[in-house]
């Protein structure tokens, strides 16, 4: 009977601990302009932050808020960025290359000049979005997000309509 208590305590510990939980400090050195490579910025409230040339490769931003930022040549190679909003972002120059981008929202962003290399792009939604200088793109992951008659694109290049 003892031992039932103690697994039970042991469980009812183990779920009330976040298992990934954002890095508050970590958040704290991006909103202040300094690179985190690696680091947990899930759910990360960036909302429009200023700081270009950044590397964040390797990062955790699910979820997290990056509308209206100005992120140029940021560095977001293979970082997790599903779920997040990026309305009204700008991110020239920036890399995706290897990155998951799975039902990101980059409504009205400008992505002029970026890589998105081997960028997972399943449920993004690029409506608007001025990609017609971004490189690295190819339609097999175009076919998998979708835009609208707003959304620019190389030559070439189609997206599915949202």
């Amino acid at each position: 009977m003892r031992r039932v208590a103690i697994l039970a305590a042991l469980i009812a510990l183990s779920a009330a601990t976040p298992v990934l939980a954002q890095n508050a400090g970590q958040i704290a050195r991006v909103r202040g302009g300094a690179s985190c490579s690696g680091c947990n910025l899930f759910q990360a409230e960036l909302t429009g932050l200023e700081a270009r040339g950044l590397n964040l490769s390797g990062s955790r931003l699910r979820q997290a808020d990056l509308s209206l930022v100005v992120m140029n040549r940021t560095n977001f190679s293979h970082a997790d960025l599903r779920d997040v909003n990026a309305y009204g972002g700008v991110f020239s120059s920036s890399r995706f290359g290897g990155a998951n981008l799975t039902n990101a929202s980059f409504v009205g962003t400008y992505l002029e000049g970026s890589d998105f290399s081997g960028a997972t792009l399943t449920g993004a939604n690029f409506s608007g979005a001025q990609l017609s200088r971004a490189t690295g793109l190819r339609q097999s992951q175009l076919n998998q997000a979708c835009g609208d008659a707003a959304t620019e694109l190389p030559a070439g290049l189609s997206l599915p309509a949202c």
